[in-house]
Parts: C-alpha cells; sequence; structure tokens
C-alpha cells in the first residue's frame, strides 16, 4: 500500500510532465517581454504603445478565457482542452513568427494568451494526485511557471541577440508543438473523480466571492503586481541601454539580480512565517517595488543604481508571487477554491494587459520615467487597500466522500462537521457527494471524522 506522506510514482511522473507542459507554454509567454523594447525597433510600424500592447495581449484572451477553459474540461475532458490550447499557442507563435507588423505579433499574441489551459492542467493534476498530495504536485506547477519566468529573463537577450524576435516565435511555436504530441502521447487522463470545486471554477459562486472584501485585496494585488511588471517590461530594457550596457549582456544582469533577490527574498520570507507577520509581509514585500521604482526613476542613466533598483523590485515581486496565492488559499471557503483561484488568475492576466497598454501609452506620451511614476503611485494606492488586510492562521483543505443524502441531510452534515474540533468550516454538496473542510492541521483528528461518517447511512 503506497504511503499517504510521499508521493507515488504516477503523481511524481505527473506533477514533472504537466510542470513542465505549463512551464513550456509560459515560456513562450515571458521570453519576449525582455527583449521586445529594443528588438521591436526593426519592425516598420515600431512604437512604444505597440510594443506594451504587444508584451500584454496574451492577458487579455488569457483573462476572458481562463475560466470557460477550465470548466470545459470538466465537460469534455481535460486531455482535448489541454492539446486544443497548445495548438491555439502554436498558431498564435507562428502568427507572430510570421508577422511582417508589430500588429501582426499582437495578433499572434492574443492567439497564444487564447490557449488558456491554465485550469485544466490543475483540474488534471487533481485527478491524478491524492487529496493528500495535490497540494505538492500544485507546488511543483507552481515552481515550474516560476522557473519559467527565470529562463525567459535570462535566456530572452541571448535567443533575441543571434535569432531576433521572430526566431523566438518560432521557438516557442516548436516547443508548444512537441508539448502537444507528449499529452497525446504520453499523458494519461483517468476519470475525473476530484473535486472539481476546490480546482475549477464554479460560476453559481463568483458572485458571493466578488463581494469578499479580504479576497478583492489579495486579488486587486496580483493584478497591480502584473500590471507594473509588463508596465516596467516597456521601457527598462531601453534604460539599459541608454545606461551603457549592451543587450548581449541583459541576460547575465538579470540573472545576477534574480539570484541575489533569493538570497534576501527567502530569509525575509522564512521570518515571516515563524513571527505568522503576513500582512506586515506583504506590505514590506510592496515597498520593495516602490523602493525599485523609485531608484531606477531616480538615476535611469547610472548602472550600479539600476541594477540595484531591478534587484530590489525582484525581492519585493518574487515575495509577493509566492505570497499571494499562498493567502488566496487560506481565505477562500471551503469547498471555493476553485472559484476564488479562477478569480485571481483572471484579475492577474487582466493586470497583465493593461500594464502593457498603459504603460505603451505612458511610455509614449512621457517617457521611461513617467512609466515608473505610474507604477509607483499604483503601488501607494494598493498599500492603501492592503490597510483592512487581515492574516487567516494557517489551515489544510480536506475533501471527504460521502455517501448519497439529501440537501437537508447535507446540512446538517455540515453543522455536525464544524461541530468537531480542529474543522474550521465545511461545505457539504450533496449533487457531488463530497464535503469540502478548511481545518487546523495542528487541532485535526480524522479519527473524529472517521467516526462521525461511520454513523452515515
Amino acid at each position: 500500500m503506497a504511503s499517504t506522506d510521499t508521493m507515488n510514482q504516477t503523481e511524481k511522473r505527473h506533477a514533472v510532465s504537466l510542470a513542465s507542459i505549463f512551464g513550456l507554454r509560459m515560456l513562450g509567454l515571458f521570453l519576449i517581454m525582455p527583449v521586445l523594447a529594443i528588438f521591436g525597433q526593426n519592425y516598420p510600424d515600431y512604437s512604444p504603445m505597440l510594443v506594451g500592447i504587444a508584451i500584454g495581449a496574451y492577458g487579455l484572451t488569457q483573462a476572458f478565457l481562463q475560466i470557460p477553459m477550465g470548466m470545459l474540461s470538466d465537460r469534455i475532458g481535460r486531455k482535448p482542452v489541454i492539446v486544443a490550447g497548445l495548438l491555439l499557442f502554436t498558431i498564435g507563435s507562428v502568427v507572430a513568427a510570421a508577422a511582417p507588423t508589430l500588429g501582426w505579433v499582437i495578433v499572434g499574441r492574443v492567439l497564444q494568451g487564447a490557449g488558456a489551459i491554465a485550469g485544466a492542467i490543475l483540474a488534471l493534476a487533481a485527478d491524478v494526485a491524492r487529496p493528500e498530495q495535490r497540494p505538492k504536485v500544485m507546488a511543483t506547477i507552481g515552481m515550474g511557471i516560476g522557473l519559467s519566468f527565470v529562463v525567459a529573463l535570462v535566456a530572452a537577450p541571448v535567443l533575441a541577440e543571434y535569432i531576433g524576435i521572430s526566431g523566438i516565435f518560432w521557438v516557442t511555436a516548436i516547443l508548444s508543438a512537441l508539448a502537444a504530441l507528449f499529452v497525446v502521447q504520453f499523458i494519461q487522463a483517468p476519470q475525473q473523480a476530484a473535486g472539481s470545486r476546490e480546482v475549477i471554477a464554479v460560476p453559481d459562486e463568483m458572485k458571493q466571492l466578488l463581494k469578499n472584501t479580504q479576497l478583492l485585496r489579495l486579488q486587486s494585488g496580483v493584478g497591480v503586481l502584473h500590471l507594473v511588471l509588463t508596465a516596467w517590461f516597456v521601457s527598462f530594457p531601453i534604460n539599459l541601454i541608454e545606461a551603457g550596457l549592451n543587450a548581449s549582456w541583459h541576460g547575465l544582469a538579470y540573472l545576477v539580480t534574480v539570484l541575489v533577490s533569493f538570497a534576501v527574498m527567502i530569509p525575509f520570507m522564512l521570518w515571516v512565517i515563524r513571527r505568522q507577520k503576513t500582512v506586515l509581509g506583504i506590505r514590506v514585500g510592496a515597498l520593495f517595488l516602490l523602493i525599485g521604482f523609485a531608484v531606477i526613476a531616480s538615476f535611469s542613466q547610472q548602472l550600479p543604481a539600476l541594477m540595484l533598483g531591478v534587484t530590489l523590485f525582484f525581492v519585493g515581486f518574487n515575495y509577493l508571487e509566492a505570497t499571494l496565492p499562498a493567502q488566496l488559499s487560506q481565505h477562500a471557503p471551503a469547498g471555493s477554491k476553485g472559484s476564488a483561484s479562477g478569480i485571481y488568475t483572471t484579475f492577474q492576466f487582466f493586470g497583465a494587459f493593461l500594464g502593457g497598454t498603459l504603460g505603451g501609452a505612458i511610455s509614449a506620451w512621457g517617457g521611461h520615467n513617467a512609466v515608473m511614476i505610474f507604477c509607483i503611485v499604483l503601488l501607494l494606492c494598493w498599500l492603501l487597500v492592503t490597510t483592512g488586510m487581515k492574516a487567516e492562521k494557517p489551515t489544510t483543505r480536506v475533501t471527504l466522500s460521502l455517501p448519497e443524502m439529501s440537501g437537508q441531510q447535507a446540512n446538517l452534515m455540515a453543522e455536525q462537521l464544524t461541530q468537531l474540533q480542529g474543522v474550521e468550516e465545511a461545505s457539504v454538496v450533496h449533487t457531488e457527494q463530497t464535503a469540502y473542510l478548511k481545518v487546523d492541521p495542528k487541532l485535526y483528528k480524522p479519527e473524529a471524522v472517521k467516526t462521525l461518517l461511520s454513523g452515515v447511512q
């Protein structure tokens, strides 16, 4: 019998495979961000505005299709949606690779974003993993996304130097096509038995969740975070050129600053966790971003100062990118994590679209420093929003299978579950024959739950 404490071989294989597929797709989206502001000048219709739209365009279709594609995977299966999404991404990459103008690059980026497979991949990850191992599988996928961002920062300047923007898009087209073939040939899609409410959005829950002010603070936070990221990349690579750093060295500069930022961020994160200062940590993370942008705006022609500003930016960005989803999981009601995550990613990708578009418009109007000032003002506004943010005590989620019961019996069962020691919240969905719990891992007694369920006929 497989241990419930570690992932089995099937879970490990799927975790690595799905993380690789998701990571490759996100790599294709990230690769042009550090270089388009520079190499986009080779297109005849170049303008800062079009560069910004091209950087963020994927976020528009991604934001609108993220939730529908995830729900579609519940109806027609995970693999068809994942394969179709990867093929859409491939088509978008080909359009962008063959694009004679930035206008056509934008069309390709919109098509890339239309291949919104995140929901389907996460749902498939939940299908193949036991409930107690799902957090580890999801964390592996999350690390794949983070790694793809770092690889894009380092590799993009080198690739652009040798094969150009068009070549980068051809590379992403080939990789996404191979990923689609890999899914068809090697990814097994088991029976969809996972509780969809913890993974896939449920439309009926959306309106209620949008009224949750604590969740809105987190969702607005990730929207602002990705807005300032894409707005920043509209102009910052040109800052580096003007400060005397050749484009071929940008990758090394990003690598050094990212590594230094992790050396600062990880001890800070551990301190926050030990002291349980989550809200303070979020505010300090935003302050790192603010100070980084202020340094870049104040010393835009001085390379050492720019490197310091970039390092501070990455400390704040990496900390918030890891912390905000974790807090979302804590604040989301039992049985509604999938819906809360769907809204969260919609904010995230729409923020990326707005950042590119507004960053391009502001850069065309007022130059590089105007973009930095815009980002600073936006971050200050979000800091004000965090004044009402509350920290939730650490909880874990438990999914239970139940026998068939009526709606009245389900309500009674939810009340009985919440009276057990360690159970913070309980949601019983009788149509799914499933109970979703938020529990305090230090107090939760699985034996007490088993005893309660043993009395259900």
